[in-house]
Order: C-alpha cells, then sequence, then structure tokens
C-alpha cells in the first residue's frame, strides 16, 4: 500500500507540474525575440558526459565553483617526452586548461570543441605537447606519469589504515582493551573486527581462520575506507573504478590459488557427476576458477559507481527541466535533490555492506578451495546468502 501510494504521489507531482508549465514553452519559443536562434546557441547539457567526467579521474579535486573561480586542490603532474625529457609540475601551472605550460596543454572540452578538434584524437582531460603556436601536437608522444585523484586517494586511504590499525594495535599491545574495557576508537572498531572474524572467518574458514583474518580484515577496511571518502563531495569515487577493484580482485584469486590443494584440483579435474556429463563440466568447472573473482571486481564496481549515478541524474533532472521551462526547474528542484539525499544516505550503508560481501565472498572461494570446492560444509550456506545480498 505504501508503495502504491508513492508511486501515485510521483505521478500526481509530475502531471501537475508538466499542466502548469509545460504550456508556456510554445509561447516562449515562438514570441521570444531571437528564439530560434537562442535556443541554438543555448549550450546542451550532456548528463552522461557530466556522470562520466565526475566518476573518473583527474588531475585536481574539484569541489565547487564560485563566481566563475573554480575552488580546487591541484595535484602533481608527472610528464615524459622523448623530445622534452621529464618534466614535474603542479596542475594548478595549466590554469584549468587555458594556459600552456613547459611545452604541455590540459585539454578541456571547451578548448576542443572550440577549437573544432577531433575529440577521438585530442580527449578532454589528457595532457598534449603543443607546437609553436601553443595548439596540441598529437604526433608528440608524452608519457603521462601523474598522479591523479584515483591514485591521490588511495594513497589516503592506505595511511589512514596504517594509521587507525596501529593506533588500535598500539592499545592492545599495552593491555587496553585485553585486561581492561576498550575506550574511544578502539571500543568502535573492535566490534567491527569481532563481526568480520565471526561471521566472515570462523564461518566460512573453520579452525584455519585465524591464517586469513590478518588478510580478510585488511580488505574490509581497506574497501570501507574507499567507500566512504568516495561520499565525500568532490573526491574521487575510487571502489567505483573497475581498475581498482580488478586489483582487489587479482589479489583474492592468487590468494584462492595459493590456498588450493590436490582435492580442489582432483574435483575439477574429475567431477563427481555421470561419466557423460564429465565433458561438461571440466570446462564449467574451469571456467569457474576465474568467474569467482571476475564476480567480485563487477560486485563492487557496478555497486559503488551505481549509486553515484544516480544521484548526478537527479540532479541533472533539476537542469533539463529548467532548460524547459525555469519555473519548472525550481518547482521540481525540492523534489529531486530530496530523492538525491536519500540515495545519499542509502548508499553510506551500501558502502559497509558492499566491504562484507567483499569480504565475505572472498572467505568462502577460499574455503572451498581448501575444503575441496562444493561440499565445503562450513562455506557453501553462506556462499549462498551472500550471493543473495
Amino acid at each position: 500500500m505504501v508503495s502504491n501510494s508513492f508511486k501515485s504521489l510521483l505521478v500526481a507531482v509530475f502531471s501537475v507540474s508538466c499542466l502548469f508549465f509545460s504550456t508556456t514553452l510554445p509561447a516562449q519559443a515562438k514570441d521570444a525575440p531571437g528564439g530560434e536562434e537562442a535556443k541554438k546557441e543555448a549550450p546542451k547539457l550532456n548528463p552522461a558526459e557530466l556522470i562520466l567526467e565526475h566518476v573518473g579521474d583527474a588531475h585536481e579535486f574539484h569541489f565547487f565553483t564560485l563566481s566563475k573561480h573554480p575552488v580546487t586542490i591541484p595535484l602533481p603532474v608527472i610528464l615524459y617526452s622523448p623530445a622534452q625529457g621529464w618534466s614535474v609540475f603542479m596542475a594548478s601551472r595549466f590554469n584549468h586548461g587555458e594556459e600552456v605550460y613547459n611545452g604541455y596543454r590540459l585539454l578541456e572540452k571547451n578548448y576542443v570543441e572550440e577549437n573544432h578538434l577531433d575529440p577521438k584524437i585530442y580527449k578532454a582531460g589528457k595532457i598534449f605537447a603543443v607546437d609553436a603556436s601553443g595548439k596540441p601536437d598529437a604526433s608528440v608522444k608524452v608519457y603521462d606519469l601523474s598522479l591523479g585523484r584515483n591514485a591521490i586517494q588511495v594513497i589516503i586511504s592506505v595511511l589512514l589504515l596504517v594509521w587507525i590499525m596501529s593506533g588500535i594495535a598500539g592499545k592492545y599491545a599495552k593491555g587496553q582493551g585485553v585486561k581492561t574495557a576498550p575506550t574511544g576508537f578502539q571500543n568502535a572498531v573492535e566490534p567491527v573486527i569481532t563481526f568480520v572474524r565471526d561471521e566472515v572467518g570462523k564461518s566460512n574458514l573453520g579452525d584455519k581462520y585465524e591464517k586469513y583474518m590478518p588478510f580478510l580484515l585488511t580488505v574490509f577496511f581497506f574497501i570501507l575506507i574507499n567507500n566512504l571518502i568516495g561520499l565525500i563531495p568532490g573526491t574521487a569515487n575510487v571502489t567505483g573504478n573497475i581498475a581498482f577493484t580488478a586489483v582487489l580482485g587479482i589479489i583474492a584469486f592468487i590468494v584462492i590459488m595459493f590456498s588450493t590443494n590436490g582435492h580442489y584440483w582432483g574435483h575439477i579435474a574429475n567431477p563427481p557427476v555421470p561419466l557423460g556429463v564429465k565433458p561438461i563440466m571440466i570446462p564449467v568447472e574451469i571456467l569457474g576458477i576465474f568467474t569467482k573473482p571476475f564476480a567480485l571486481i563487477i560486485r563492487l564496481f557496478a555497486n559503488m559507481i551505481s549509486g553515484h549515478i544516480i544521484i548526478l541524474s537527479f540532479i541533472c533532472l533539476i537542469f533539463i527541466f529548467g532548460a524547459m521551462n525555469t519555473a519548472l526547474g525550481w518547482g521540481t528542484s525540492p523534489f529531486f535533490i530530496a530523492l538525491a539525499i536519500f540515495i545519499y544516505l542509502i548508499e553510506i550503508l551500501v558502502a559497509f555492506i558492499q566491504a562484507f560481501i567483499f569480504a565475505n565472498l572472498t572467505a568462502v572461494f577460499i574455503g572451498q578451495a581448501f575444503a575441496g570446492g562444493h561440499d565445503h560444509e562450513h562455506g557453501e550456506g553462506h556462499h549462498d546468502d551472500a550471493v543473495m545480498v
């Protein structure tokens, strides 16, 4: 009943908005002086391009723009060209793509469009060497080894992880939390560590859980920290980057492979099925070795990037409606802002859930590796539950 009422409310709000505001569009288009020319000259909003630019890498952390002046934190630029050698400087030297520095230019979308450059060759956001007239020259090879916002954010998250865990470990070494009750931030992290130990380690790995707990805890907290930092406006959505999740998946794959035994490989080479089905099942079992880490990679990537895309889509709808009619844009903006805030709050919950799922599924796959695959008494049920999540 609540769901149907909510849907009805959405339909009613949209219908009333269209009824009151959309009727003014034809008159504005016809009666406004130079209406057709203004329509042609007005810049068009490209939601897909805007969303991809937000979730992609960059040479700066961009927070907001105040009176046409971007508020950013520039990052180091490291370039190598056979013609010019090494160049190291800050991205602020480019003045957001408006200036040439040391023979290089950072291309912006407006510059590419104004100079009628081929966007397939001269991609916005990339650095090119320039000729004597200051125009980019794609024929000059430039190796960009810069520390983008994704790389910087990973470094920050690693430092945060080491700092937090080192501080907590130091307290335990002094007996705080062992002989006495934990205090401060230690008191907040200890239940999480206990939860991961009991629900991820012991449940899926049995008596061997202690051997893998350092790895599982590191993966859990590393993903969690990056998920939470990525929710801060202006930062990078690192866990929504397929390259980042691919590295985590490859590391998990290596750990799984080193945990295998003869029974595991025997199960793959000679699955316990009727003889006529073996030619079909053997390739399936071999494929399953690689689909497990692939599932980890895609699951984390898709879940963490989808929330950002949904939030940006709601914000884009405000400007799309505003381009149709100013009153319609202002009238619908509170509704779309409320939806964006709602999704943002859900994303905080998703940040914890996805860190848990990645660690849990990794433990399940490790448990299957040293227990012989599908007949692992501890991991099978939890694997089904985790996939359902």
